[in-house]
């Protein structure tokens, strides 16, 4: 399984990509909360080749729900494997 951490914050989030014991597939990278970046993060996603991913982030306020929303929307692209 590949974890997905999202730290969420004011219009972009911080992203890594773990495997189990902490051995990192994707170094930290940023993600704007625009349509583009998110398509790319979704891209990312789904491009891992684990079984079961989890995507897992904070609830900030309101600033989480671009992401929220965004990833949701394509869970059919991700399958459904992919999102928990």
């Amino acid at each position: 399984m590949i974890s997905v951490g999202i730290d969420v914050s004011k219009g972009k989030s911080t992203v890594c990509m773990l495997k189990p014991y902490g051995e990192v597939v994707h170094a930290p990278f940023e993600v704007s909360h625009t349509e583009e970046d998110l398509a790319l993060l979704t891209e990312r996603i789904h491009n891992l080749s684990a079984g079961e991913t989890r995507v897992i982030l904070e609830a900030t306020g309101i600033y989480h729900l671009p992401a929220v929303t965004f990833l949701s929307c394509r869970k059919k692209k991700l399958k459904e494997s992919q999102l928990k």
